[in-house]
């Protein structure tokens, strides 16, 4: 008998489907977007004003004790911060620029930039602390042309600022020197020239600017309006229901430079006037044992988070019962996003669910994008497995056009940005010529005759490829396969093949991994020579050969592999600022390795599949 379901309010979940005589289809939600505010700092007013003294913004003190930001001190402060940048004679051209991470003085300074109307650019940490370069921080900088940079730590990125801000350009940091004290920021009395500046903002106002790698080049600016972060909270809260409920309460370490994390996460607490925790871990190794500790804790109404960062809290959740316990404590529903969730992780935390508090609890996730502010597709219903990713948000219309022998995602909506900062060509190349935005996902229908269970992802239009032969590949699907099947030796794996006789593939091992199949004098090699060991490579072919046997075709058997003993590199660009993997960067960069893996005679560093 399945156990029980913990009740949880969800929205409407018809849909309406137009076929059209060029075979694409339209599809909308049946449900109306309800009215949204013009502006998100109208929520920090109203919850000012309505709960005062309801914690808006929490984080870990050096103590180990928490700091706490109310909602009333938080207005006061924006207000405050604000000032101090409309004295700077900051605009719409020339607004704030964020380095560092997520803390609470990023929030509020995020915050004030948007009260006072100027944009305000979240920038990834890796461009000033993993880079060695600083090509793409100069890129966001230069493209930006922020009349203020803010980093909290000056004397951690002292490099990135001395080599990337412009001369002129006043720097702002909260320890370590080297520019203005934000202390001196949040000492400004607030004028009348702020209530101008606030009212002044609309539905249109840049609200932020979010850079994006994409497939290839440097980053883009992903102009975030108002209208489109209003509009989709708004869609968030119609669909999750339970958010009107109770104020949500989330524990979080997504990056803010991410729409993820400093749209979808960040703005959900601020609409609904939750309270958010800002979480310091990160979902790799002992990286989760802060999010550990904070969930010990604090209990979360709604837990968002990436698959990896589910994969290295599953072990915890099992080996504590009183934290499993405190965790589902009061959960309303899980959510992921941002990759593809495993079977397995998927039932470990429905098992641990039931024995936590004897009820399974709503397992979601949606699909959207930076260019989408970012839920587009909203997963509203009770499923049984991952994968599915709904249907349109309410106000959402998606066009589905046949293409490459798949149903190519477009959108339009008010949660569509209107376009690239600075880069009218990208914009042109984005939009399609009804206005629907190119989002280069595909879909399928879960039931072709029932719509309304909604959509899965059917991979990236732009990564499959055909073979010689005139075969689809798609890369997406086998990408995942790889990834089951060569568990835990591999970190993840670019695919090849296009215009050849068969595919073949690239591998980021998994060194940890590969160093527990080593007998125990070769585990403190160096990585390089782990992966030459000959029990790490006989295990690699042994599973190169169990694929290939299993592959029904040439779209889904993989003839040969490498493993890559050099890590993608992110000043290469064949790391993506969020760490994924740019496919088509990789396989550019790394030519003559393709060649090598096709080559007639191929080298001893090739794993070819055994018959």
């Amino acid at each position: 008998m399945m156990e029980l379901m913990r009740e949880v309010r969800l929205g409407e979940a018809d849909v309406t489907v137009v076929r059209r005589p060029d075979g694409s289809m339209l599809v909308r939600a049946e449900g109306a977007l309800e009215p949204y505010p013009d502006k998100l700092t109208l929520c920090l007013e109203r919850w000012a004003a309505e709960a005062p003294d309801r914690v808006f913004l929490m984080q870990r003190a050096p103590d180990g004790g928490w700091r706490e930001v109310t909602y009333a001190r938080a207005l006061d402060t924006v207000r405050r911060l604000a000032q101090a940048l409309i004295d700077r004679g900051l605009t719409r051209e020339r607004g704030v620029a964020i380095l560092s991470g997520n803390d609470v003085e990023h929030a509020l300074l995020g915050l004030a930039a948007q009260y006072a109307g100027v944009p305000y650019a979240p920038v990834s940490t890796a461009y000033s602390l993993v880079s060695t370069d600083f090509g793409k921080l100069r890129h966001v900088l230069g493209l930006a042309t922020s009349g203020l940079v803010f980093a909290a730590d000056g004397e951690r990125y002292g490099p990135a600022l001395r080599a990337a801000v412009p001369e002129g350009v006043e720097v702002v940091v909260t320890r370590g020197g080297g520019g203005t004290a934000f202390a001196d920021l949040a000492a400004t009395e607030p004028t009348p020239a702020v209530d101008a500046a606030h009212a002044a903002v609309g539905p249109d106002t840049v609200a932020k600017l979010l850079f994006t790698s994409g497939s290839t080049g440097m980053p883009k600016g992903v102009i975030n309006t108002q209208r489109m972060l209003c509009a989709n909270q708004q869609m968030l809260r119609q669909v999750f229901a339970f958010l009107a409920d109770e104020p949500p309460v989330l524990v979080d370490w997504l990056p803010w430079n991410h729409t993820f994390g400093g749209n979808h996460n960040f703005n959900m607490v601020l609409y609904n006037g939750g309270t958010y925790v800002i979480d310091e871990g990160r979902p790799v190794a002992d990286g989760v044992l802060p999010t550990v500790a904070n969930l010990r804790e604090i209990a979360p109404t709604m837990y968002l988070n990436v698959p990896k960062g589910y994969e290295a809290l599953v072990p915890h959740l099992r080996a504590e019962p009183e934290l499993r316990k405190r965790f589902f404590s009061r959960l309303k529903a899980l959510f992921y996003a941002g990759a593809g969730l495993s079977p397995f992780i998927w039932d470990s935390l429905e098992e641990l669910a039931v024995e936590a508090c004897g009820q399974r609890v709503v397992f979601v996730t949606s699909l959207g994008s930076t260019e989408t502010a970012p839920a587009a597709l909203i997963c509203n219903r009770r499923v049984e497995q991952p994968g599915v990713v709904g249907i349109p948000a309410p106000g959402v219309e998606v066009k589905l056009v046949p293409t490459a022998e798949k149903l190519e995602l477009r959108l339009r909506g008010p949660n569509i940005m209107p376009g690239y900062w600075r880069q009218d060509d990208l914009t042109a190349k984005a939009f399609d010529e009804e206005g629907f935005y190119r989002m280069g996902d595909a879909l399928r229908f879960v039931d072709p005759e029932k719509p309304e269970l909604g959509f899965l992802f059917d991979g990236r239009i732009s990564e499959d490829f055909k073979l010689a032969t005139g075969t689809w590949v798609s890369v997406s699907t086998l990408r995942g396969a790889v990834l089951r099947h060569f568990a835990p030796l591999v970190s993840d794996v670019v695919i090849a093949g296009h215009d050849r006789d068969d595919v073949a593939m690239l591998i980021v091992p998994d060194v940890p991994a590969c160093r527990d199949f080593c007998p125990d004098f070769a585990r403190t090699l160096p990585d390089a020579e782990v992966l030459r060991r000959p029990e790490v490579r006989e295990r690699f072919q042994a599973l190169l050969d169990e694929f290939a046997r299993m592959g029904t075709g040439s779209s889904n058997r993989v003839e040969r592999a490498v493993v890559l003993e050099d890590r993608p590199s992110l000043d290469a660009g064949e790391i993506t600022d969020k760490g994924s993997l740019n496919q088509r960067a990789v396989l550019t960069r790394r030519a003559a390795l393709v060649e090598a893996l096709y080559a007639a005679t191929p080298g001893p560093e090739v794993l070819v599949a055994r018959k």
